[in-house]
Formats: structure tokens, C-alpha cells, sequence
């Protein structure tokens, strides 16, 4: 039975016999000075393909390597710049709710000297009734800050409602625009009463409603400012609570209906000032 040669196994042996012979002859050329021309020739014709080949892998692996570096480095600098831009996106957060902040607070300070007759303190919002608008909502303020039930709430451009229940460090307060909420107002061109009533649904197009105007002489008109009557039992008089927005005389040809545009973000509400001083006070 005849062996199979193994191709493979003989290649093998060819190539450890031409690496051995290769670096026979790069020894020899390089130890000994008697080399003779012949065996240089044969050393130059066998050895420098070879070597030829080493430098060129040399080369290749250091271009490898050094690309290798390359891409390590700029792993390094590109966590570098994410790193960076999240501390300056944070940074840039930070500012826009500063100056949010900021503006907020200038506004309530316009609205403190508006109403400069009036002491007042500051207090924040810290809850809310379920829903879009602040109808109802709760603040961080209560007895121990002198608050009690009946104090009038101003915010950022006027009237926001009434303290209705007051504990040791809270207080609730209903805003004008809830469907419970009854406003003795007055045009503030002529004095003349109507009643403001809070309304809820009307409040998603951003008005609520007034009713029972006098105005034969129509002097009051679309922008004309509302602002609490003189005759209210708990609202101080002349608070801004917004601007007609529409007009039109009732089927009785006496008075006239309407709506009005709060001049409060009722949407939007963070810090409130409340007077601490009630009506019946200030008029005793």
C-alpha cells in the first residue's frame, strides 16, 4: 500500500530549510570580511527579497500601530469634547432657568411697587389642583408669616385670587379664573361695576367672562382694564385683574356682557406676593 505525501509537509520543510539557509548567509556576510564575491552574490540574490520582505511588514505594522494611536487618541479627545459639551449644555440649562428666574422675580418687583401701599410677602407655589390652569394651588407661606384667610394674592401682571384656608406654613388661594371665583370689578375709564367670573373652559382660548356693566356712553372698549371695584368685600380696590376683550350689550339694553384677558400667566405661576392686609383692615 502506497504513503501519501503531505504537499503541506513539504512546504513546511522548504521553508524552515530557506529561513536556516537565509540567515546562514546573513551571518556570514556580516561576520566575515573573506566572504567570497560568489557567496555575497548568492547571498544578495537569496537574503534580499527576504530582508527586502521583513521591512516592508516592519513597515506595515508600524503604520498599523501608529494608526492604532491615532484612533486611541482621538477615542480620548473625542470623550474629552463629549465631556465638555455636556458640562456646557448643563451650564447653558443652568443659565436659561436663572434668567427665567430672574425675570420672574423682576416682574413681582414691578408688581410690589405698582402696589406699594400695600405691605406684602413673597411665598412659592409648592402644589397645584390637577389640570392646565393654577385655579386653585398652595404656597409655602401661612400663619406663622402673618397670612390668613381673605389676603389678596397679586403675580406676574396682577391679580391672582384670595387666600381661602391658611395652616402654620401654608396657605390656599383660588385664582380668579375658577368657575367659584366672583369678582366685584370695575372699568377702570369710569368706575362703573360689573361682576368677573372665573370659567374654566373659557380659560383654554384665555379669557373669562364679566356681566352687568353699565356703559350708556360706551366708553368702555376692547384693552379697556378692568380692576377690582370699590364695593368688594374682600378685594383691596383698584388691583388689575385684565383687559376687555370683547363687549356687547345684554337683551335687557341696560348693561353690557363680555370677556375679559387676564393680566396673570395662569399657566405658568412659581412665586406669588401676597398682601398681608385685609380689606375690612384697611378700612377700619
Amino acid at each position: 500500500m502506497k504513503k501519501k505525501t503531505d504537499p503541506s509537509g513539504r512546504g513546511r520543510h522548504l521553508l524552515v530549510i530557506m529561513i536556516i539557509l537565509c540567515v546562514g548567509l546573513m551571518l556570514a556576510t556580516m561576520t566575515s570580511k573573506r566572504v567570497t564575491p560568489p557567496v555575497r552574490k548568492a547571498a544578495g540574490v537569496i537574503v534580499t527579497p527576504f530582508q527586502n520582505g521583513i521591512n516592508e511588514i516592519g513597515k506595515w505594522l508600524t503604520k498599523q500601530l501608529t494608526g492604532f494611536q491615532d484612533v486611541m487618541k482621538l477615542a480620548e479627545e473625542n470623550k474629552a469634547l463629549r465631556e465638555e459639551i455636556n458640562e456646557l449644555t448643563q451650564k447653558n440649562n443652568e443659565l436659561i432657568q436663572n434668567q427665567a428666574e430672574l425675570s420672574r422675580l423682576e416682574e413681582l418687583y414691578q408688581m410690589d411697587r405698582t402696589y406699594s401701599e400695600y405691605p406684602k410677602i413673597a411665598a412659592e407655589v409648592i402644589s397645584k389642583d390637577p389640570g392646565n390652569w393654577y385655579s386653585r394651588f398652595v404656597v409655602n407661606r401661612g400663619t406663622k408669616d402673618g397670612v390668613a384667610v381673605n389676603m389678596n394674592v397679586l403675580g406676574q401682571g396682577g391679580l391672582i385670587g384670595i387666600v381661602t384656608e391658611v395652616g402654620d406654613h401654608w396657605a390656599s388661594v383660588r385664582s380668579l379664573i375658577d368657575d367659584e371665583s366672583n369678582i366685584s370689578g370695575m372699568a377702570s375709564n369710569t368706575s362703573e361695576p360689573c361682576v368677573v367670573t372665573g370659567n374654566l373652559l373659557m380659560m383654554d382660548s384665555g379669557k373669562i367672562d364679566f356681566k352687568g356693566l353699565r356703559d350708556s356712553d360706551n366708553e368702555v372698549t376692547e384693552g379697556t382694564s378692568i380692576v377690582t371695584s370699590n364695593i368688594s368685600d374682600k378685594y383691596l380696590t383698584g388691583l388689575l385683574i385684565g383687559y376687555v376683550s370683547e363687549i356687547s350689550l345684554d337683551s335687557n339694553n341696560l348693561t353690557k356682557s363680555g370677556t375679559i384677558i387676564p393680566a396673570a400667566d395662569f399657566r405658568n405661576l412659581r412665586e406669588v406676593l401676597i398682601i398681608t392686609e385685609l380689606k375690612q383692615t384697611k378700612e377700619s
